[in-house]
């Protein structure tokens, strides 16, 4: 029986997507909570280039950053595929997931830890990058079609925390203006594996306040 390992900590939505690819093809695996100010000799052998989590180990061989680790998982069990057949569909949803981590993380990280214009300025970048999102979901259920796919999990992040952003005053998505993203989220966060895979609600607000708070703080101090 393979052996497989995910070094992870329990608030990060890298580590979730990874967490969800191997719950829905029905993989078993052990999960190690890491410390990040305190990196174990585990995490500094498996991934001692960037040192960071998550890191998927199969079978004694480690790998590392969210979106390559969701292909490896894809390639080597075959149970409900992430990607589709068609090179140009998977091209495009290889786009759409690197589109999340160059465009709409940064962005929605901008309205987070920042106030007055520079948060108008990264509420507009926001609203862009959604516009691109919705037009995406045209006609669709999920960005991988009637069920989650690779893109979808690498977004997945989107429905998973704009709640708790909302819980703690910061606003980043108005259904009206978003409808079919609005409905992606919805459908999303439905999905049994999903849902169960959440991390506890209060004590991720509780953590992104202390975040923001920190952050507001260092650019305002007293």
């Amino acid at each position: 029986m393979a052996e497989v390992k995910l070094l992870k900590t329990w608030s990060s939505h890298f580590a979730l997507r990874v967490v969800w690819a191997l719950k829905l093809k029905g993989v078993q695996f052990d999960s190690i909570e890491e410390d990040l100010s305190n990196k174990s000799p585990l995490l500094l052998q498996h991934n001692p280039v960037y040192k960071k989590i998550p890191v998927l180990v199969h079978n004694g061989r480690a790998i590392s950053e969210s979106l390559v680790i969701l292909e490896y998982i894809d390639e080597t069990w075959k149970q409900y595929p992430l990607l589709p057949d068609d090179p140009y569909e998977r091209a495009r949803a290889r786009f759409w997931a690197k589109f999340s981590d160059d465009k709409v993380f940064p962005s929605i990280w901008g309205v987070f830890i920042k106030q007055g214009k520079e948060q108008e300025e990264a509420f507009a970048q926001v609203f862009e990058n959604f516009s691109f999102l919705e037009e995406e979901l045209r006609g669709k259920k999920f960005f991988g079609g009637e069920k989650i796919g690779y893109a979808d999990l690498a977004l997945g992040w989107i429905a998973e925390r704009v709640f708790e952003l909302e819980e703690i005053g910061v606003k980043v998505i108005e259904k009206e203006k978003f409808p079919l993203v609005s409905a992606w989220m919805q459908e999303f966060l439905k999905v049994r594996v999903i849902k169960e895979s959440l991390p506890p609600h209060e004590k991720l607000v509780t953590k992104m306040r202390g975040i923001r708070e920190k952050y507001l703080g260092a650019a305002h101090p007293k």
